[in-house]
């Protein structure tokens, strides 16, 4: 299977539909399982680090008009440029990105502590020179995503995790910038989302994270060797 895939798909796999947005897969053969969701915040729709694919809009349209196009991890613009022109929407970059607007050749929009006015709050994971992370919470419902320090692709996940920690973040695990969360859902970014019991998912990732790297270390030593 090949491991990331760049044209745009002509197909995708549904994944973590519930009554406030979905989510997709749009290269569903690809390792890295790149994930993308929209989420309905009072008849507006936001898409988070989307990747493009044929009938996307359709997917999205049942839900309410596109608001915004919403980059929470500062390598994950994706194809946000070419859906929000699309949509003419703007961008919406955490405040903390630096750099990531000049990737971008469309409209930008800036947030802190909550996303534009919808309620959704947005708290910094990561936040050094080489990696800025913000995930979105949704108090209301629920609703947890996390780009990029946990995911359930292959290459996050240790024996039967269902939940696992990035591979780079195993060493540090984020127990703090999470650890305060009991979501109903975790929506991820590389990977279907955890809908079933998230709370006790998110606390074995985090808890075993630095227990279980050897066993992810390996598992990627396994993958590069030549056949």
């Amino acid at each position: 299977m090949p491991f990331r895939v760049d044209e745009r798909a002509t197909e995708f796999r549904e994944i973590d539909r519930f009554d406030g947005g979905v989510g997709w897969i749009a290269h569903p053969d690809e390792e890295m399982q790149r994930a993308s969701h929209a989420l309905e915040v009072d008849g507006d729709v936001w898409l988070i680090d989307p990747v493009d694919t044929a009938g996307l809009d359709e997917l999205v349209a049942e839900f309410g008009d596109v608001r915004g196009v919403v980059v929470l991890l500062d390598r994950h613009t994706r194809d946000a440029e070419a859906i929000a022109d699309r949509h003419n929407v703007p961008v919406y970059l955490p405040q903390i990105f630096e750099g990531v607007t000049e990737d971008l050749d469309a409209p930008v929009a800036r947030f802190s502590d909550e996303l534009s006015d919808t309620g959704l709050e947005a708290h910094t994971i990561v936040d050094n020179r080489f990696w800025k992370e913000v995930a979105l919470y949704d108090r209301e419902d629920g609703t947890l995503v996390v780009p990029e320090s946990v995911g359930t692709a292959a290459f996050f996940r240790a024996g039967s995790e269902r939940l696992g920690v990035h591979p780079m973040r195993r060493p540090v695990p984020p127990r703090e910038e999470l650890g305060g969360f009991s979501p109903e859902r975790i929506l991820v970014g590389h990977g279907p989302g955890i809908t079933t019991d998230a709370p006790a998912a998110l606390a074995d990732a985090l808890e075993n994270a630095r227990r279980r790297a050897p066993q992810v270390y390996a598992g990627m030593a396994w993958q590069l060797l030549p056949i």
